[in-house]
């Protein structure tokens, strides 16, 4: 038995007669989004601080009270970052609160896109309501990225059977499939699609206000990966 400290060390670019051979496999493909998310910014002013918190508390719940009515429409409803600041003046030697301002950020993401302008038109005529977006995304378990992984792989077994190919020789076995961070579906705003509103509205402006018409944004996939084969001995 050959002493396992004396065995030969493997030579990292293969023998002659078992060449090594290392290419990247790569995909972009395209796919409709499958959720889009806006962000709702609910605001309130006023020169006394309990009585501005009473009026963003209203405004908070009459937006969500809207969009929970959407029911399946909306796949996840989240309140993020809620804020109440004095706003000072200084006048002579004294400092003194001029109005207190609140704030709070709620964030919808929804797989109807049916209902996504409506929705977003109606929360932009209420009261110091803000609307951002929508971003376009497609899921992390999207077939898509599957589909961009499958592809990425097919590319890279093309490419080393043709170098194998070019040298007279084929390929024999498979060593290394390497993932280089194979998904990335960036969301892409789409221009046009995009929108932004501050709306100070009421019951006459929701009458007249037509439901926001949005084309949803193709989404881009790519994947890539590093593979390593052995091949036969080339014919040179």
């Amino acid at each position: 038995m050959t002493d396992p400290d004396t065995r030969p060390a493997a030579l990292p670019y293969g023998t002659p007669d078992a060449p090594r051979l290392a290419v990247r496999g790569e995909a972009r493909i395209e796919a409709d989004p499958e959720i889009a998310r806006i962000d709702i910014t609910v605001q309130a002013r006023g020169t006394d601080r309990t009585a501005t918190l009473k009026d963003l508390t209203h405004r908070n719940d009459q937006v969500l009270t809207l969009v929970k009515s959407y029911g399946d429409a909306v796949e996840k409803l989240d309140t993020g970052a809620f804020s109440v600041t004095p706003e000072i003046t200084a006048k002579g030697r004294h400092e003194r609160v001029r109005a207190y301002h609140g704030r709070v950020r709620v964030t919808a993401t929804l797989a109807d896109f049916t209902a996504l302008g409506e929705l977003t038109t109606r929360l932009a005529d209420l009261d110091l309501t803000r609307v951002d977006g929508p971003w376009w995304a497609l899921r992390p378990d999207s077939p898509a990225h599957r589909e961009a992984r499958r592809q990425a792989v097919r590319e890279a077994v093309q490419r080393a059977r043709e170098y194998a190919e070019a040298l007279g020789a084929r390929l024999d076995a498979v060593l290394e499939l390497a993932d280089t961070g194979a998904d990335d579906a960036t969301p892409m705003p789409v221009p046009g699609g995009a929108f932004r509103s501050v709306a100070y509205g009421g019951a006459a402006a929701a009458e007249s206000a037509p439901a926001l018409d949005l084309e949803p944004a193709r989404q881009e996939v790519y994947a890539q990966i590093n593979a390593r084969f052995t091949m036969t001995r080339p014919a040179l």
